[in-house]
Formats: structure tokens, sequence, C-alpha cells
């Protein structure tokens, strides 16, 4: 696991967890420079997604001990806020139920925060890790899928694009990914438990709802954190931080309550 900073250091910590399968600079490279006025960036590179390292990704759980150590190590253990792109967001989760690091803000952008048992979640890791994998390697998206896309609408055609980028599909920058470090985030993050109910004195929770994900996900939060500040975006999933990236960085400030300058 790598961790890649941006930004003064005496400003207020801000940590960026990616979605998954998705590379870091790829996931956020739009929005670190705004950010990096207001915030000091952490940005996590997961085993398994950097090409800097020769690791595979194991589960949920270690990694979040890792990034825990991070916080302690660099931070005294205390940050600002997280923010948790998609399956960034259950890390989130798990960083703030765990109680092993204090975080004043935890966002999930997007996140569906989905659970399954063993034996769904084994199939369907096992169903999406090669898909996954030949796009990596190939750096382009499969012939059946870009034929679906060109019959899309030309607005969701660009949120499409934008979509796969952040995967970094589009070259071949994550062709070192193995297909055992997609299979192993995709399963465990299905497996591994969020708690319901969870309340941390000191740690407010938001919750990015993009509404075209469908009208279940407000319950989901509500089910898994008490009081969650839920923002509606009529936009899909992560679309405010991919396109809109002055709007999204608005958002994030308003959660911490800071003002965006100019």
């Amino acid at each position: 696991m790598k961790f890649y900073e941006f930004g003064e250091q005496e400003h207020p910590v801000i940590l960026l967890l990616p979605g998954t399968c998705c590379h870091w600079k790829a996931n956020f490279e739009g929005v670190i420079p705004l950010l990096s006025e207001y915030f000091h960036v952490v940005c996590v590179s997961y085993d398994g997604f950097d090409e800097t390292e020769k690791t595979e990704f194991s589960d949920m759980l270690a990694e979040t001990e890792k990034i825990e150590a991070y916080i302690r190590g660099n931070f005294s253990g205390h940050i600002c806020a997280a923010y948790g792109c998609s399956l960034g967001g259950s890390f989130v989760g798990l960083l703030i139920q765990r109680k092993k690091v204090r975080i004043d803000h935890g966002i999930l952008g997007s996140s569906d925060l989905d659970q399954s048992g063993v034996l769904a979640a084994k199939l369907q890791a096992a169903i999406v890790s090669p898909i996954l994998a030949g796009m990596f390697k190939k750096g382009k998206i499969p012939g059946f899928m870009k034929k679906r896309l060109a019959e899309k609408p030309e607005e969701e055609q660009a949120y499409y694009k934008k979509m796969l980028d952040m995967f970094g599909v589009g070259s071949t920058r994550m062709a070192f990914v193995t297909k055992k470090s997609i299979k192993h985030q995709f399963y465990s993050d299905l497996v591994t438990p969020l708690e319901n109910g969870i309340s941390v004195p000191g740690t407010s929770v938001h919750c990015f709802f993009a509404a075209k994900m469908g009208e279940k996900y407000p319950e989901r939060y509500r089910q898994h954190f008490a009081n969650p500040d839920i923002r509606r975006h009529e936009l899909q999933h992560e679309e405010l931080l991919m396109r809109y990236p002055k709007e999204w960085v608005q958002e994030v400030l308003d959660c911490c309550g800071m003002r965006m300058r100019g």
C-alpha cells in the first residue's frame, strides 16, 4: 500500500479512498489541485493497485489496518475527513466503526454498501474478475460493451467515458493488476460486515446520494449510520466527482464546515 500526499502540511488532513479496482490518480486527479488549496490531501493506493509495488490485495480488514497505522503514525491518529469513492465508502465505514483512529467527517461518495453471503459473493467475484482483468490488460472494453455504449444517448456516453477513465481503461495503465487482486477486493467488500447504527461521538457522516442509482440507498445509509447527512444529487454513480469537480469540492468543504474562496 502506498500513500500520496499533496498540499500544505498545516492544512486539515483529508484522506481519499479510491473505488473498486480504481487507480488512485485516475480516481482523484481531477480534484486534487482544487482540494489541496484547503486540505493536506492523502490519497490511498491499495495493495495490488499501485504500479510501483508488487503486492496483491488480500482483504478489506487487512487494508483498513494499514490505513489506521498510517494515520496513527503520521497524523497522531486524528484527521479532519475521509472521502470514500464507491467501495472507498466501505473503508470509511470500517474506519469509523472500529474506532482505532479519529475522523471528524466521514464522507461516502455514491457508495452502494452492498453485502451478500459467501457463495453469492464468490460467484459475483468469479464473474467480474476476468472481465475487469481483460479490460485492464487490453486497455479497452469488450466489443459487446462498446456496442451497448454506442447505443446510449450522447450525454450518457460522456458519463460512461468518465467512468471508464476512473477505472484507468482507455490505456494499459492498469495492465499490472492481477485477476487475484480484483477477485479478492470484489469478494472481500461483499462479505466484510458493516455494523448498523454506527455512531461515534465527534464524528459526522455525510453521504453523497446519486439519485439515479435508485431510491433504496438513503434507507441503507440510515441503516448503517445514525443520523447521516444525506446529500441528494440528481446524478449517476459518482458523476459529481467525475464531471463537476468544483461542485464536488464545494460539497466536501461544506461537509467540513469550510467555504470555497473566491
